[in-house]
């Protein structure tokens, strides 16, 4: 099978379940900006994180393969995937792995800037680009998505920010706190 297809040299694309639409569509800029979270999560995880946080990320991996299918399904289609849709479960996970993440930081008391080890950079790019992938899924105008995804991806951030935190502490390397310029 060729890598290439030359239906999309139009400007359109298919959707599962039928149909094309622009390549400039609203949801497909959703789920090319989820694709895109998928791979610097990937980026992150090359940046030799420690066995937990890759074992979480490479979950999320696997959860955001499947909240970009159902976004690239026709609306109404998504049973046509034959897979389980993310849902509670998915999302409590994360809720658990971003208590876990935050119980081995320091309180808050400022902002931190993204950075410190390149774990933590990392991390801090891939949360956010989720942040866009959320607000991309949050602006399709065909049809809105499932409240899940939106939750998925908005904990899935948190979840990015209490991990590059961690990355921090683990390479014994201190945030960088956000200090207002004076005046």
């Amino acid at each position: 099978m060729k890598l290439y297809t030359k239906t999309g040299d139009d400007g359109t694309t298919g959707l599962f379940g039928g149909g094309r639409v622009a390549k400039a569509s609203t949801r497909v800029d959703a789920y090319g900006t989820v694709d895109e979270t998928n791979a610097a999560i990937g980026v992150a995880r090359a940046a030799r994180l420690d066995p937990a946080t890759d074992a979480v990320l490479a979950r999320a991996q696997g959860d955001l393969f499947v909240l970009g299918a159902e976004l690239a399904c026709v609306p109404g289609r998504e049973s046509k995937l034959n897979m389980a849709l993310l849902g509670n479960a998915e999302i409590e996970h994360l809720e658990r792995a971003i208590d876990e993440a935050d119980a081995a930081c320091p309180p808050l008391k400022n902002f931190v800037l993204p950075g410190g080890s390149a774990q933590a950079a990392a991390l801090h790019l891939a949360r956010t680009i989720c942040r866009r992938a959320e607000r991309s899924v949050l602006s399709m105008d065909d049809a809105p998505a499932r409240h899940d995804l939106v939750v998925y991806l908005n904990r899935l951030s948190d979840l990015l920010f209490a991990l590059a935190r961690r990355a921090n502490i683990v390479a014994r390397i201190d945030d960088v706190p956000w200090q207002p310029h004076p005046r």
